[in-house]
């Protein structure tokens, strides 16, 4: 096995990292989530209650949520039909039964606000981040390519390609085919130990490769291989 193989990563090398994208701090929500929607129950004394649980029964769709609101416009509709008898008696009933609709929405409320008001929003700013990172470093490459392009030279002395190599410029993760040690060429996408030992062969033998075209033929590459590598690579002289 070539030496450091088992630090291969399957979607490609490992970036050098010297100039990461600046994280975002996610801001603090002033309050915590949903808990406006909890408060509905207190604030109407009870009458809000059916409304706030059916609009999170649609939020999250559930049956239970459902039930619940129709429990608590079950429970206020009876209430203003004991209170239009016109006894004291039904009167009172119709009160406490109110009441225990406004204390019983209100605490049912706030023990159910988490799983209602789930906090994704984190989440979702990991995933944009997660993007964005991606996108910078494949940014990085292009610009690198074009470098050893123009100013091979240059590229050298920067030491594009050679992660092994201490260096301040940020290649975004690209691997010098030509001079690469073993360990770093391990760390490319889809190359085993045998085809890494193939491609050190081979250049040891008859020099450097020019593209990825020539290295598949000449090491005999897998077909599927080539377009992997191409956003990884690059070939100096």
């Amino acid at each position: 096995m070539t030496p450091g193989s088992d630090r291969r990563f399957p979607d490609g090398p490992l970036p050098s990292g010297r100039h990461p994208l600046p994280s975002v701090p996610s801001p603090k929500p002033l309050l915590a989530p949903g808990l406006g929607w909890a408060v509905i129950p207190f604030v109407t004394l009870g009458w809000g209650t059916p409304l706030s649980f059916l609009y999170a029964s649609v939020r999250r769709r559930s049956a239970g949520l459902a039930l619940g609101a129709a429990a608590y416009t079950f429970g206020i509709g009876l209430s203003m039909l004991l209170w239009s008898v016109g006894d004291i008696f039904m009167f009172l009933l119709g009160s406490f039964l109110m009441t225990t609709v406004w204390i019983a929405g209100t605490a049912n409320a706030f023990a159910v606000r988490s799983s209602v008001f789930t906090p994704t929003a984190t989440h979702d700013r990991a995933n944009e981040y997660a993007v964005r990172a991606v996108q910078y470093r494949r940014e990085l490459r292009a610009e690198a390519r074009r470098l050893c392009a123009d100013d091979p030279a240059l590229a050298h002395e920067l030491r594009i390609g050679r992660p092994d190599l201490q260096g301040t410029y940020d290649d975004g993760g690209l691997v010098d085919v030509n001079h690469a040690p073993a360990t770093v060429l391990g760390t490319l996408p889809g190359l085993t130990s045998e085809l890494v030992d193939r491609i050190v062969a081979h250049r040891a033998e008859h020099g450097g490769f020019t593209s990825v075209e020539e290295l598949s033929v000449d090491v005999d590459l897998p077909p599927s291989l080539g377009p992997k590598l191409k956003e990884y690579v690059v070939f100096l002289d």
